[in-house]
């Protein structure tokens, strides 16, 4: 030991005192809209469902459909390797989960749709069905056939639809009530919004709801659609997501970009109306700043590419949304959407090729970063926390098994989700 340093101060206490004084309202605000990752699953991908054709066997449906087009297009491992360019040491261990994820888990978060994708209705129809669609899920929550997280997409709030979109909101709501409450995995969807005021209104109407039924406030969240350009950019030259997450008062859980609607609104072609089109880049990059912090999630759009027909069609359109789907997991859109059980077979092989990769490499960073051992990368507490948060996606979604993780890191589960976020530390995460 050397000699001990002699320390020296030139200010008087009072003068801390005083700035953290004076900070007192930001260190608020600060908690309050960024309180950070909430720590909760969260789904690889929505699939949408009109709520007409919606049944009790939808998801079911959906798996089985998925393994026939494995079966029939590219029937084992290798093939489907080749047809993907999915490496041949991953090949086996890739394939081996997405069947098995079809079988298990096909879908980790069904939408019942009432807006574009079931269009306008008498209003006795859209009432009666509305009222099944909460039956319906009820009975999934019920007898165990759900999804992780399931609820309806309904109309928007523009004055033509609006009244609508509030009934409907209110018999399904009201429908999963009388039949024993809210499920724990309930998301709602709140599509084309343009101004904050409409998130506002939503708001409105749910806490009327929650009232009515004397839920706690704030038992209800729901996502915000982002699909016209207005509500990135908003007149006044702001950006209009970040004003609406506000406006959403804690409830936001979720940003969604509407791939179509958005490049219609900024006149792209409907040939190139594409995730990666360059507008669409814009957008959710901007989404993605907004959201930062907030413990509000971005999804990524779709592709109406769909994976029918012959098999090299069907393997042209697979190469494309696996491309998509990779392309958004590097840029941190870790949710999109999936439009046909086609879909499906790529969407895992994407997600799960991406975590296996970068399983041990993730894994030895965090280990060196716990141990301080050093290496060729320095890493920091917020590198720890992604690279936390990027293993237990990969646990969550089915990519990687917790044991495999625990024993590459030399950490346990309660471990990893403390350095992913103080929030998710607190919670009992069931992985599938």
């Amino acid at each position: 030991m050397g000699q001990q340093e002699k320390v020296a101060t030139s200010l008087a206490g009072a003068v801390s005192e005083e700035i953290s004084a004076s900070l007192t309202a930001v260190d608020a605000e600060l908690a309050r809209r960024y309180p950070g990752d909430p720590g909760t699953r969260q789904p690889v991908h929505t699939v949408y469902v009109p709520g007409d054709t919606f049944t009790a066997d939808t998801i079911r449906s959906w798996g089985d459909r998925a393994i026939e087009a494995l079966d029939e297009h590219a029937p084992d491992a290798a093939s489907f390797a080749a047809v993907l360019g999915i490496p041949d040491e991953l090949a086996v261990p890739v394939h081996d989960r997405v069947r098995a994820k079809l079988e298990r888990e096909p879908v980790e978060d069904l939408r019942i749709d009432f807006e574009d994708g079931y269009g306008p209705r008498p209003d006795a129809e859209e009432d009666e069905a509305a009222a099944r669609a909460a039956r319906l899920v009820s009975e999934a929550y019920g007898n165990g056939t759900a999804a992780p997280y399931m609820g309806i997409r309904m109309k928007c709030m523009e004055a033509a639809v609006r009244d609508r979109g509030i009934r409907t909101t209110d018999i399904f709501l009201t429908g999963l009530m009388q039949a024993g409450g809210l499920p724990d995995g309930l998301v709602l969807t709140l599509p084309k919004v343009t101004y904050p005021e409409q998130v506002t209104a939503f708001v409105r109407l749910l806490e009327a709801f929650e009232q009515a039924h004397g839920l706690p406030a704030g038992r209800l969240g729901f996502e915000i659609q982002i699909e016209t350009s207005q509500s990135i950019l908003a007149a006044d030259g702001t950006a209009a997501v970040a004003r609406m997450i506000d406006a959403a008062r804690g409830r936001a859980t979720g940003l969604h970009y509407g791939t179509f609607d958005y490049s219609a609104c900024v006149g792209v072609s409907a040939a190139y109306q594409a995730s990666d089109h360059p507008a669409a880049d814009h957008a959710k990059a901007v989404m993605q700043v907004a959201a930062a912090g907030t413990g509000v999630r971005v999804s990524d759009g779709s592709t109406n590419v769909l994976p029918v027909g012959p098999t090299p069609q069907v393997h042209e359109a697979w190469r494309l949304h696996y491309g998509l789907t990779r392309r958004a997991l590097a840029r941190a859109y870790y949710q999109g959407w999936d439009m046909h059980p086609g879909h499906l077979p790529t969407r895992y092989a994407a997600v799960y090729t991406f975590y296996r990769e970068g399983l041990e490499q993730a894994a030895a960073r965090l280990a060196a970063y716990v141990a301080k051992a050093g290496g060729d990368v320095m890493d920091e507490p917020a590198t720890a926390k992604a690279l936390s948060g990027y293993l237990l996606r990969g646990i969550d979604c089915g990519a990687l098994d917790t044991a495999e993780v625990v024993r590459l890191t030399g950490l346990t589960r309660a471990e990893l989700d403390g350095f992913a976020s103080p929030r998710r530390a607190g919670l009992t995460v069931t992985a599938p």
